[in-house]
């Protein structure tokens, strides 16, 4: 196959050309090869497609993205399956390319050719490479997908290899001699028009031209240059550009004025002297910069070599792939790159920023050979001491022996001697723990050659954005790191006396680096203290910081944490602080509203505030969560600032929120059974969702599934036991169809006591049904038949008829579960009069489904099709989408057991069809499954495959216990 993304998006098979589909489809496909080879996480798919507001379904319309480039990607010609190029795995999808294959692996391997080529002093073997590399682009990275999600830095950071890799041709074809400079002009030309405000390029352009011979045209490419700089930034030409201006100047033979710059000799003028020509006349910082590029400072004293970092941590530890990460910014061949590089990164307090800089900067200080600055910053000073820009700079100029009589007044002068004084030398820069991008920008150098690495409790965007920063967000410590981190300290003979205490402290830690270090320290001042002592006493003090309380405040959680804290807003410090009320692991964007009780639209900025701060993680699109430690320290935060009636206000607004969407959730999904009536309004600002689709609402219970289970619990120790059971009543079935049979146990265990508390025997009716028919689940029959027959009693002493109906189908499936299949009818009848009686025709049409499928069992396939047939015309006649897909299912399992294999396949697409209009995710993989059997009976084990894989990815993406039982099918190599 060949893909291309230097351009439009293709795909061939041979000399057929593939198409990808609707827009979404082939702006996936874009993003896929763009990173070809390396898996693309979900959430960051879907922040490419859809941007910051994507809509619920995102995650399942990407899985049918998924589905369709697999079909395409991995059929050969005749239509026969191969081995799959898109894969799952890390958490998102890798597209595999084979070299050769793909235009950008090609570009970058024929770059790589280019520097080996100039490593070994063959500038036109370089020069070659580089114009066949630069020849594979056809336009912009990816043209023709969306401009709004082409706009993405996922796109926009393969565009900046077009204007790096010419700018490195430009470079060799003027070592190679004229003829290949000439060659590169019109692409030279077409780049610049395309980056009007990139100054290495015009340089390169402006060389290139003189160098042809097109000295006209390179006087004014140089003045358009300068006046765009002007005009658009408000900034002189910097140092490459003076440079080529330079050099123009100084190779000049002037013979009329058109030849000759503005204010320099023409025909007729007075002749300079050669020493004139040796020293020409300088422009505005030309000076400066002739001067830094010769190893020298403004006022002509030798160049001072700086070496201001910090010490490097003697037992740092961990970090390899953020180090390879950072590693690989640096050109592996130590040539300089062609710009400024810069590394900003960010992460929480006390995960470790500066020690990763400050180890990283004393692993690559020798590639550095002009010296290294350093700068606290001090962006988040508890004494709110922050750094002035125009103070460092004034600290790094004195380094740079710039003595105090010539210091320029004014930031803006400073900077720009400060960038002149780096321009031509290769100097790494760090600044620690920055504020915001404007405090880091002034300390930025202007040219290539210099690394920036800048570390953050904010994220930098406009650094990323506008300076092209490379950002790295550290995360915790993994396992085995922080394993490894306390053999440092505390050696692996202490570690390994006792491994189950070491991993326990590691959990308790939270593996974040600080907090380890804490607990390393008292371990190590303290070498006859067992860890397992050290584990009792960070378990006693589980749920607050008191357990990492130390002497020296600057290394306590609540200090560090307290510096992110107190630079928020008002605002968005409340919304910290409540959200340690919320429930769940993560929290979405409404539901942090819902605590505030404030609209979507005044919350989303506070989210960005405390994402930016690192108090938050945006986990997924529109989720948010936080360090465990973080949100201990937000929980001691609201006991001390918040009044008990806000937080009690807050927790009640949001268990609403909880029980009333969930509710509006089900009954969208499933209009027509029976189910609960809520006995309690939903509070004012607790704004439950309106779904518009059952999509929305079937996306909105999978999202939100952890959230809710945890409501449960909450909502039982709030004394708010009347959320809690109809919660869990709420929940069941979703529960079910997912496999989430433990969770059922856990939360309609609470949801029973909760009612027991309250004296509620509808609660209670609820919880015993649920709990029995999870147990049958279970295998546990005695169990099952327990909770039943006391939730049969319950619901006949309130008077419930169709929850005694269904209580009756719950016994019977347990019936036919243990062979039982005479005594599941009697059940069924007994449920079928009840639900008569009440008038419910949606539970006598399913009951006409279950029979049948009941007399399946018992082998009556004919009489089973009546069943099913009066069961599919009853629910059309009602209108019920999903008892009319299960018995479809049920009439193709008959025709299946009866040989009519095609007829069961009819039967089967119609019940298919109907679940993924419901977005009844289990129920679909469950059809998949009985299709893939019916293809397989049928002969035709390949299309059986296909079925039983789609199936499979289902009930994996679900998490479905029955995915086991799919794979085994997959894995029978003849299908038996």
């Amino acid at each position: 196959m060949r893909f291309t993304v230097l351009g439009p998006v293709g795909a061939w098979r041979g000399e057929t050309e593939l198409t990808p589909g609707p827009p979404k489809r082939r702006a996936l496909l874009a993003l896929l090869l763009t990173r070809a080879g390396e898996p693309v996480p979900v959430h960051e798919i879907v922040d490419v497609l859809w941007g910051e507001n994507p809509p619920v379904s995102s995650v399942n319309v990407l899985s049918r993205h998924v589905g369709a480039l697999r079909g395409m990607l991995d059929t050969d010609p005749s239509g026969r399956a191969t081995s799959s190029r898109l894969v799952r795995g890390s958490g998102g999808y890798r597209l595999m390319v084979a070299a050769g294959e793909l235009d950008l692996q090609r570009f970058r391997a024929l770059r790589d050719e280019a520097s080996a080529a100039r490593d070994l002093g063959d500038p036109a073997g370089a020069a070659a490479s580089l114009l066949e590399a630069l020849a594979l682009w056809r336009g912009p990275t990816a043209s023709g997908i969306a401009p709004e999600v082409r706009a993405h830095p996922a796109f926009a950071s393969v565009d900046r290899e077009y204007p790096a890799a010419v700018k490195e041709a430009a470079a060799v074809a003027l070592e190679a001699g004229p003829a290949l400079a000439g060659q590169l002009l019109p692409i030279l030309r077409r780049a610049a028009a395309d980056h009007p405000l990139d100054e290495a390029l015009h340089a390169s352009l402006v060389t290139a031209l003189a160098a042809t011979g097109h000295r006209a045209e390179a006087w004014n490419a140089y003045r358009a240059a300068s006046a765009r700089l002007v005009d658009e930034l408000g900034l002189d030409p910097g140092p490459e550009l003076l440079a080529a201006e330079e050099q123009l100047a100084r190779n000049a033979v002037p013979t009329s004025p058109a030849s000759a710059p503005p204010g320099r000799p023409g025909a007729g003028s007075t002749a300079r002297s050669g020493a004139e020509d040796d020293a020409p006349q300088p422009s505005h910082g030309g000076a400066c910069a002739a001067e830094a590029s010769t190893g020298r400072t403004a006022d002509g004293a030798a160049w001072v070599r700086p070496a201001q970092l910090p010490p490097d941590l003697v037992m740092f530890t961990g970090r390899r792939a953020e180090l390879d990460r950072v590693h690989a910014l640096l050109s592996p061949s130590g040539r300089r790159p062609n710009a400024v590089v810069i590394s900003a990164i960010g992460g929480m307090a006390g995960v470790g920023k500066t020690s990763l800089a400050v180890h990283w900067a004393h692993q690559i200080a020798h590639r550095f050979p002009d010296g290294q600055l350093y700068a606290d910053l001090r962006g988040f000073d508890p004494s709110g001491s922050i750094a002035d820009p125009a103070v460092v700079i004034r600290g790094f100029l004195d380094a740079l022996g710039v003595p105090a009589h010539r210091m320029p007044a004014g930031l803006d002068a400073q900077s720009a001697l400060y960038r002149s004084l780096l321009a031509g030398h290769r100097v790494l820069v760090l600044l620690d723990n920055a504020r915001d991008t404007e405090q880091v920008r002034p300390l930025l150098p202007g040219s290539a050659g210099c690394l920036i690495v800048v570390t953050s409790r904010n994220h930098l965007h406009g650094l990323v954005v506008a300076d092209g920063a490379h950002p790295l967000s550290l995360d915790l410590l993994t396992a085995a790191e922080s394993r490894e981190f306390l053999i440092r300290r505390l050696g692996a003979k202490r570690v390994a006396g006792e491994p189950a205490a070491a991993d326990e402290i590691v959990a308790l830690c939270g593996s974040l680096p600080l907090t380890l270090a804490i607990v390393s320290a008292r371990a190590a001042v303290h070498p006859g203290w067992s860890l397992s002592s050290i584990v009792e006493d960070l378990r006693r003090t589980r749920g607050s910081l008191a357990g990492f309380t130390h002497d020296d405040p600057a290394t306590d959680p609540r200090t560090a944490f307290s510096w992110s804290y107190d630079a928020l807003t008002p605002g968005a410090a409340r919304l910290f602080r409540l959200l340690a009320v919320h429930p769940g692991p993560d929290a979405s964007a409404a539901t942090a509203a819902v605590l505030l009780g404030l609209p979507l639209k005044d919350t989303r900025p506070l989210l960005s505030e405390l994402v930016g701060a690192h108090l938050l993680t945006q986990r997924s699109p529109g989720r948010f969560g936080s360090h465990e430690l973080l949100r201990i320290y937000a929980a001691e935060l609201t006991e001390s600032h918040d009044a008990p009636a806000e937080r009690d206000a807050a927790r009640r607004r949001l268990l609403d929120h909880l029980l009333h969407t969930a509710h509006r959730a089900d009954s969208l999904l499933a209009p027509h059974r029976e189910r609960l009536a809520l006995s309690q309004r939903a509070a004012p600002g607790s704004g439950p969702v309106a779904f518009d689709s059952q999509e929305k609402a079937a996306n909105w219970l999978n999202s939100e599934r952890p959230v809710l289970l945890a409501a449960v619990q909450e909502a039982a120790r709030s004394g708010l036991g009347a959320h809690s059971w109809q919660l869990a009543a709420t929940l069941e079935l979703f529960l079910d169809r997912h496999g989430r049979w433990q969770d059922q146990l856990v939360v309609q265990a609470t949801a029973l006591r909760a009612a027991e508390e309250l004296g509620d025997l509808s609660g209670r009716a609820h919880a015993h049904r649920a709990l029995g028919f999870v147990n049958g689940r279970l295998e546990r029959p005695a169990e099952a038949r327990e909770h039943l027959s006391t939730a049969l009693e319950l619901f006949a002493a309130i008077g419930d008829l169709p929850g005694q109906g269904r209580v009756h189908r719950y016994l019977a499936f347990q019936a036919n579960r243990q062979g039982r299949h005479h005594e599941a009818l009697d059940h069924y009848g007994e449920a079928h009069s009840l639900y008569g009686a009440a008038g419910h025709r949606s539970g006598q049409a399913g009951i006409f489904n279950e029979v049948g499928w009941t007399r399946i069992l018992l082998g009556s396939y004919e009489e089973a099709l009546v069943d099913c047939g009066q069961a599919i015309t009853m629910n059309q006649q009602l209108g019920d989408l999903n008892g009319e897909a299960a018995a479809w299912d049920s009439l193709g399992y008959a025709h299946h057991h009866l040989g009519r294999y095609q007829q069961a396949l009819t039967c089967y697409e119609h019940a298919l069809t109907a679940y993924r209009e419901i977005h009844d995710d289990y129920l679909e993989a469950d059809t998949l499954v009985h299709i893939g059997d019916a293809w397989e009976a049928d002969g035709s084990q390949e299309r059986a495959a296909g079925a039983w894989q789609q199936a499979l990815e289902i009930l994996e993406t679900i998490a479905h216990p029955d995915a086991e039982h799919v794979r085994d099918k997959l894995r029978r190599p003849d299908g038996t």
